[in-house]
């Protein structure tokens, strides 16, 4: 297993379009209420995070971009287009029941969100996905606060854990919260509701 520096991992807050279960992939939606205060928790958390002055990367979408605004508070980051969410193509702006309704043997033959939306007609697809986060993650040199999205959080994290595809999927893809990445294994750091 490939040795990575220590990595802190925060997923967007939920967004209106996470509450509707309708697929984002790199189209966009704002924070609901509840997604601010995503942010505001994970602000809490990364207090003492950012006194060890690491870097921070944060994706160039719109729902990235707000959570790193408050959960990073005036802390320089740099935008990194490889960690904007996967492409899902013709299912993005699609709910999951849309999704059902309209490729029925595609959702019924990917269960979990990861495979489902890198199935996806006119989609980046697995290969293309996972190749740009291994790209970006060879070149970190330190530790490092990364906001992005929960499909790249979940082959970022299992790529830094060992897992394998099927491993990935399974990931909780917690909002609120922030991933604490070191020596191969991830803890969940939360903070008061």
């Amino acid at each position: 297993m490939q040795d990575y520096p220590t990595l802190w991992f925060l997923r967007h807050g939920e967004t209106e379009w996470n509450a509707e279960r309708r697929i984002q992939g790199q189209l966009e939606s704002q924070l609901t209420t509840r997604g601010v205060a995503h942010a505001h928790q994970q602000q809490q958390i990364l207090t003492s995070v950012l006194r060890q002055n690491p870097a921070c990367f944060v994706s160039p979408l719109g729902r990235a971009q707000q959570t790193a605004e408050i959960a990073l508070g005036d802390y320089p980051y740099r935008t990194e287009a490889r960690l904007a969410e996967a492409q899902a193509g013709l299912f993005q702006g699609m709910t999951l029941a849309e999704v059902n309704a309209r490729y029925p043997e595609i959702y019924a033959a990917n269960p979990h969100n990861l495979d489902l939306f890198c199935a996806a007609p006119n989609g980046e697809g697995y290969d293309r996905f996972l190749d740009r986060i291994q790209s970006f993650l060879a070149e970190l040199v330190g530790p490092t606060v990364i906001v992005s999205h929960g499909l790249l959080g979940q082959v970022l994290r299992g790529l830094v854990c060992g897992l394998d595809r099927s491993g990935m999927a399974v990931l909780p893809n917690e909002q609120g919260c922030v991933y604490l990445l070191e020596h191969g294994a991830e803890t969940v750091l939360r903070g008061r509701e």
